[in-house]
């Protein structure tokens, strides 16, 4: 397949969408089945929509679906798990194809850890195939709970992003059908403008059908896991710089009600593997069984019922008090030990608690993950810690990651540090939430930072473009438009960002 170069030009409209400001969408031209009509709601529960939703289990069924939106004038927007925080996978009153179904094991050989998978197996049906034989995925995001076709499509990242990149850097091959139907079978050689294009296009460009992973050999299910305490932003990255070498793991929570001279206090974690010679039994920590977390707090009381305990405390004066006995818990008792953890229990912890989102509800949550260079980055971060404070909207979560850039044509990584807070929408926030998120994109762009788009609910078209540059953003519609001419595939999120692509 040859991609050439861009020659469109680009007309930007300036658009923030919070769930009461959905993109506009056409009406199909011919109305569709009501038969297949679902609500679709976004992970963060801050925006849904009707769609006509379609589950297909093999290739020809996704091939059907395409056709069927050329049929009716519409367009498709594909879903997998729906673990984006916003909506990236809100197709609008059009088709959700839903490739959940699609989750087969297509082929697994334990002697080298390579494993082929069609896009709808989860990372959780994909850890548990595989770590009896001592493999573990290369890279896992903070929930089992998504799809391996999502997670290629957003190209996700985990806390081991400093050393071993995102996941698509351990993406071997995929195959991937075109609008047209066509099937490209893509690897960093064979087709590899369009491989390098496809990981981290939000699903723009073509449906995964396959991905061949190279999973990660272990010798136990097993990390060594110190945590020590920052007392302010400043200590939090000398924590990170230091312990960057010696940590297969690093990610630091910010307590993000602190001001003043604590401003950016936090909790650093670092986690390291533990080889087999440390372990007495090392083959039992590889069973799944030992991997599962519990259901039950202490034995007695179901997590699925944690989040009503935690929804009384779900307000700025709660989690204010939370946030400051977490850090002081962890500056006293915990600052400076090592635990022993499973690898399931480090890496999943928003699995903990089942539902946890719901306390969030009625309007749900919003969360602003920025990537910043490392030169910018204690300045911009206190800025933006600041700026939250200022406009009386702390976050209750905070989380800090370190990074490194990558190839990828749509990337959000870079050299520096990544910002994830995670917001309330509340009757009281409503209006100035969005006055906030645009001060802290400025902010973000101001110190040559990017976004992350599996998590953002409320990036402009205008913000995004000037995040990825001009000369990328050509290059991805110069791509976009080859692999898909008719802009059949389209999201809430892409027209946020993009409008329909017809007029680039």
């Amino acid at each position: 397949m040859s991609l050439s170069q861009p020659t469109a030009s680009f007309a930007d409209e300036a658009a923030l969408s919070l769930p009461d400001n959905a993109p506009k969408v056409a009406p199909p031209q011919s109305p569709l089945p009501a038969d297949s009509l679902e609500r679709v709601e976004t992970w963060g529960m801050n925006r849904a929509a009707l769609a006509y939703v379609h589950r297909p289990t093999t290739i020809a069924g996704i091939r059907e679906v395409f056709a069927l939106a050329c049929q009716h004038g519409v367009t498709v927007g594909m879903r997998g798990a729906g673990r984006s925080y916003g909506d990236a996978s809100l197709p609008g009153e059009n088709i959700c194809l839903d490739l959940t179904r699609m989750n087969r094991i297509l082929d697994w050989n334990p002697a080298t850890g390579i494993i082929t998978v069609e896009p709808g197996v989860t990372l959780r049906e994909l850890w548990r195939y595989t770590i009896g034989d001592g493999w573990w995925p290369p890279v896992v995001s903070g929930t089992m709970n998504v799809t391996l076709g999502g997670a290629a499509g957003m190209n996700f990242h985990g806390k081991n992003n400093l050393h071993v990149g995102p996941l698509g850097e351990h993406i071997l091959s995929f195959d991937i059908l075109l609008p047209s139907g066509q099937l490209e079978t893509c690897t960093p050689v064979h087709n590899h403008a369009l491989f390098h294009a496809a990981i981290g296009s939000f699903g723009m460009l073509g449906c995964f059908t396959s991905l061949t992973i190279q999973m990660k050999r272990i010798e136990t299910g097993l990390l060594d896991v110190t945590q020590r305490a920052a007392p302010d932003l400043a200590g939090m990255l000398q924590l990170f710089e230091d312990s960057a070498n010696s940590a297969d793991f690093l990610v630091g929570w910010i307590d993000g009600f602190a001001s003043g001279e604590k401003l950016g206090r936090g909790l650093v974690q670092s986690a390291r593997y533990v080889p087999a010679a440390r372990v007495a039994n090392p083959l039992q920590s590889l069973r799944t069984q030992n991997q599962d977390m519990p259901d039950t707090l202490f034995g007695i009381v179901p997590k699925s019922m944690l989040w009503r305990v935690m929804k009384p405390l779900t307000n700025r004066y709660g989690m204010r008090l939370l946030n400051a006995l977490k850090f002081r818990m962890g500056s006293t008792l915990g600052n400076g030990k090592t635990i022993r953890q499973t690898h399931a229990a480090f890496n999943f912890l928003l699995d903990y608690i089942p539902d946890w989102k719901f306390v969030y509800k009625p309007l749900g949550l919003l969360q602003h993950q920025s990537f910043v260079p490392a030169e910018h980055v204690q300045e911009c971060y206190t800025r933006v810690l600041q700026a939250c404070q200022e406009a009386g909207i702390a976050p209750f979560l905070a989380v800090i990651k370190k990074h490194r850039r990558d190839d990828f044509l749509i990337s959000y990584c870079l050299d520096g540090y990544s910002l994830a807070l995670d917001f309330p929408i509340t009757v009281a926030n409503r209006r100035t939430l969005p006055t906030l998120l645009t001060r802290l994109d400025a902010l973000v762009l101001e110190a040559g930072g990017r976004f992350y788009l599996a998590k953002d609910s409320s990036l402009s078209s205008a913000a995004y473009a000037a995040s990825l540059g001009e000369e990328t953003r050509q290059r991805f519609l110069s791509i976009k438009h080859e692999c898909d001419p008719d802009n059949l595939l389209q999201t809430d999120l892409s027209r946020r960002l993009f409008g329909d692509f017809s007029a680039e």
